[in-house]
């Protein structure tokens, strides 16, 4: 048991030195974080989307923009799709696929930024956020794995995390690039 968890672990570190090597994923990861201090500073929000693990991470980034992070700050504008009940009525009402896409549909102006987020890149549900958001006219955000997936091309920022196997070694990425992006927007709006 012992070598497998010394597998899984080593298997993380190098996934996370591969994404690490390539300065272009530390400069989109910087333009993102821009789109974000922009949106605040003009009065805007962050959305933010993801299907099962991606939501609990964009639960997380939501909630710690919302609350707090490392230091006392006032609370910023940003939200996770994640509410069971509305899900379910839209998801019974127009399929899951529009889950995301009504919400943003509704919420998003101008000034704010979706985040989405896909492993594969190729979630039916985030695609259908993206055109969404695109338009309202709000920025886009993406997060994912592999080779980016559909998601390439659609965002205004695509981070992409190059793992071809489980997902998640990708989330595991995806989580220490999101406490990145809540400590540089902390420290660029206080």
């Amino acid at each position: 048991m012992i070598d497998r968890f010394k597998d899984h672990l080593q298997e993380a570190a190098d996934v996370l030195a591969a994404f690490f090597r390539d300065a272009q994923n530390l400069q989109k990861m910087e333009q993102a974080a821009q789109l974000f201090v922009a949106a605040f500073q003009s009065g805007g929000k962050v959305i933010s989307c993801g299907n099962g693990g991606s939501m609990s991470d964009a639960i997380h980034f939501a909630e710690e923009l919302s609350g707090k992070f490392r230091e006392e700050r006032p609370p910023l504008a940003a939200m996770a799709i994640s509410d069971p009940g509305y899900l379910s009525c839209v998801a019974n009402d127009y399929g899951y696929n529009q889950v995301f896409a009504r919400f943003c549909e509704a919420h998003l102006q101008p000034s704010d930024v979706l985040l989405a987020i896909s492993t594969s890149g190729n979630s039916a549900n985030v695609l259908a956020a993206i055109a969404a958001a695109k338009q309202k006219g709000a920025k886009v955000v993406g997060l994912a794995g592999k080779n980016g997936g559909a998601m390439a091309g659609l965002c205004d920022v695509l981070v992409v995390v190059p793992h071809n196997g489980y997902a998640d070694r990708i989330q595991e990425v995806h989580i220490k690039i999101i406490h990145c992006w809540i400590d540089a927007i902390e420290r660029e709006l206080f």
